[in-house]
This record gives C-alpha cells, structure tokens and sequence, in this order.
C-alpha cells in the first residue's frame, strides 16, 4: 500500500467516526477511555510485529511533555464525542477544524513565529465562517443544544491546538512512538477521570456498542494512526495538507448519507469559509519556504 492510499484511508476512517461514536451508549469519558486502551493495545502488538523499536531513553527525555500531550488527547477525545451528542457531526466537525486557527493565533507566543498577513486573512475567513455556521440553522436539534455543541467543538479544537504545538518542542521521537506514548497517558490520565465521573458502568453497554467500540478502538484509533504515520515518510508536506481535508469533508458527507443531517446553505458557505481559510494559509506557508532565500 502506498502512502496516498494509507493517508486516504486514514483520513476515510476518522471521517466516519461520529457515525460510531453517535451510536454507542455510554459516556463521552468512557467512550474515550475505551478508545485509549484499545488503541494503544492495539499499537503495541504492531510495534512487536513489526519490531519497532522504542527510543526510552528519548521518551524519559520528553516526559513531561509526553505527559501534557497525552492528557490533552484524552480530554480532545471527550470534549469532540460530547460535540456529537449536543450537535450534527457536521457541525462539531467544522467547529473541530477550528484548530489549525488556534494554532495560528498562539504560534507567535508559544513558538515565536511572526503572524503573516495571510495568516490574519485566515483567521479572519474562519471566524466569519464560524459565524455563519453558528447563525445557519440548528441541525442538531435546539439551538441552545447547538451553540453547546459547537463550543465543545472549539474546546476540542483547542486541545488539539495545544498537542500540536506541545509536539514541537518533543526531540528524537517519530510521530508513531510520540503517538503511542501519548494514548498510553491518556489512558492513564483517563482512568481516575472516568472512575470518579461516571464509575465505570458498563452495564448498558449492549452488543451494538460493544462492537461500534471495538470498531472506534481497533479501526479509528490503531489501524488509523497506523496508516497515518506509516504514510508521512512517503510524501511531500504539500501532498499531506491536501489530502487531509478528506477528513472533515468524507464526515460531512458520511452523516448526510447515513444519519440524513443536512446543511442550511449558510452553514455550507460557512464550512468553505474555515476550510478554505486553513488550506489557504498551509498554501501560503508552502510558498513562502520555497520562495525563502537559502545561503
């Protein structure tokens, strides 16, 4: 399999997850527990099948740092699933796409990096399309009900902001041992959040969510992340950027499809707008390294 078929399918799958993650009867904490420890154990037969080696002495290096990031994927996991119960996907997902937003806003504080003027064009495009979006219609149900869902949206969107920006500054690890690293502290981190929130009652879980929890477990998280990174050392950054917006794009078309949820024209215009302003600002930064004088 090849890197592009491995990044599509990657991005395919985590399209779909709301479908899942929509019809399983527990928690947003214990679903995003669940998916932790059958991710991560899922990883760990790959790196023993594989013989992927793991760089401890780097992984003690970045602990703290491992430890921040882990957290924040467990809560991103929590806060996006409870986006789906207040909200359609296609709304959590676009108000979840905020998040290359985020990291533009904070880069010049955390990582130092100047604010382009296109990067103030994006910001701005994506802020008005969150408007629209919010103003588009209730699909979801209640509009109150909506406005909560898309502000779990944006609080996912900000975790992975910070996971994002918390990885630069991790050394000598790949993106697969970072990845594993980090769903094993969030399990970690997990465990005593669920246990005192919702005291680990799975009684209702029935065989439909048992399965759509494998599924989430297995396939979204360690099949996914798999092809995602196996995937990254075959392309060119320009190639990864684009085919990433098979995400958000096959979940808007997955929950028309199968949960018939449906978008004002408003929302849609709204949608282009925080797309459209992320791929936007990644082309420009894409030009502008090649346009970089180099000594």
């Amino acid at each position: 399999m090849n890197g592009k078929i491995k990044l599509l399918t990657a991005m395919l799958i985590w399209g779909s997850i709301g479908l899942f993650v929509k019809n399983i009867n527990l928690s947003s904490s214990e679903i995003a527990l669940l998916r932790g420890i059958i991710g991560s154990l899922f990883l760990l037969v790959i790196c023993v099948l594989i013989k992927q080696k793991l760089s401890f002495q780097a992984i003690k290096k970045n602990a703290i740092l491992l430890i921040l990031s882990g957290a924040a994927v467990g809560f991103n996991w929590i806060l996006l699933f409870q986006a789906y119960q207040y909200t359609t996907i296609s709304n959590a997902t676009l108000s979840y796409y905020f998040a290359p937003i985020f990291v533009m806003i904070l880069a010049p504080f955390v990582l130092k990096e100047r604010l382009a003027k296109f990067h103030v064009i994006s910001i701005v495009a994506a802020m008005l399309g969150l408007f629209l979006v919010n103003i588009g219609g209730a699909g979801g149900g209640a509009s109150g009900q909506h406005v909560i869902g898309i502000l779990y949206g944006l609080s996912a969107a900000v975790m992975y902001a910070s996971i994002v920006l918390i990885n630069k500054f991790i050394k000598n690890l790949s993106g697969f041992e970072t990845t594993l690293v980090q769903l094993i502290v969030a399990v970690v981190v997990l465990f005593p959040y669920v246990l005192l929130k919702d005291s680990l009652d799975f009684s209702s879980l029935g065989g439909r969510s048992i399965l759509f929890v494998l599924i989430v477990g297995i396939i979204h998280t360690g099949i996914a992340y798999y092809l995602y990174f196996t995937s990254l050392k075959d392309l060119k950054g320009q190639t990864i950027a684009v085919l990433s917006y098979l995400d958000p794009v096959s979940a808007v078309i997955f929950a028309a499809i199968f949960l018939s949820e449906s978008m004002t024209i408003v929302q849609i215009i709204g949608g282009v707008l925080i797309l459209g302003s992320t791929y936007f600002s990644e082309r420009m930064e894409i030009r502008a390294k090649k346009l970089k004088p180099t000594i």
